[in-house]
């Protein structure tokens, strides 16, 4: 073969082998496209969703300025609506046909009221976090109470009704441990019918202290924690669990939903708002 020939063979030769080179990347990267849609395509492909959680109304910060935004970013073809209030009305609700999906409650009692019934999927509900019952005032306030024991020494006291509201239940039982509940409901407290009402109650100053939970007080300026729930004073720790609704006619969304809460993204968002996971 003379020179000119072999160059010609060696040219032709690196051009073919350049055409498979990039016809091979060609199929791989057809490959990877198809084995992994990129986010766009898989949420165009699903059909439009709304959900709905019915969860305690100290959890509403939490849910409405991050939880919900986020999951809706991750999740764009399902949209999430949320009902706040006291777990006890809630629970009430959703016995009397509430359509929602996810129940998030302040307590284990209205959730296994409702697992009881059939109304929440027993396999489905995970116990999520833990709060905690604080003492408040308004935010340089004045006053001779500096703690759960001494709480009958303000004129005026604000607690979630016991009825409805876990977090009045909690304080009606650390008082009941203390001793002195009959001494708080002879000062006649304001009851309120969640747990935010009291929070506003406290901060607007129509009470002079206030039992709410330790989330509530540290989402406003408005006031400020004189003391925890003495050591002992709850027989068991104050848990939020969240489950399905058995009627749901989104299921397999308010499993996303739920995973999420309890992910490690989900679960940093809470931490950012006071709670602690229930480990």
């Amino acid at each position: 073969m003379n020179v000119i020939s072999l160059k010609r063979f060696r040219g032709l030769a690196l051009t073919a082998l350049i055409l498979f080179g990039l016809g091979q990347a060609g199929l791989f990267a057809g490959g990877a496209k198809d084995r992994s849609p990129a986010p766009a395509a898989a949420a165009a492909d699903k059909a439009p969703v709304t959900i709905l959680v019915a969860a305690a109304a100290s959890l509403r910060n939490s849910y409405e300025k991050d939880l919900i935004p986020l999951f809706q970013q991750k999740y764009p073809w399902i949209t999430v609506e949320g009902t706040y209030d006291s777990s006890g009305k809630l629970q009430t609700q959703i016995e009397e046909g509430l359509g929602a999906d996810v129940f998030m409650s302040a307590a284990p009692t209205q959730m296994n009221n409702l697992v009881g019934k059939n109304l929440v999927s027993a396999d489905t509900v995970k116990p999520l976090l833990e709060n905690k019952i604080v003492l408040i005032k308004p935010k340089g306030a004045a006053t001779t109470v500096t703690s759960f024991q001494t709480i009958t020494n303000a004129k005026t006291i604000a607690l979630g009704d016991p009825a409805s509201v876990p977090a009045g239940q909690y304080a009606r039982e650390a008082f009941t441990t203390l001793g002195i509940w009959d001494k708080v409901q002879a000062a006649k407290p304001s009851l309120g019918t969640n747990v935010t009402e009291v929070l506003n109650w406290v901060g607007q100053g129509s009470a002079d202290v206030g039992v709410v939970y330790a989330t509530d007080a540290v989402s406003v300026d408005t006031v400020e924690i004189i003391a925890e729930a003495p050591e002992g004073s709850l027989k068991q720790k104050v848990i939020y669990p969240v489950g399905i609704v058995a009627a749901s006619a989104h299921p397999e969304e308010a499993k996303l939903f739920l995973d999420f809460l309890a992910s490690g993204e989900g679960l940093a968002i809470f931490k950012k708002y006071g709670f602690a996971p229930n480990n």
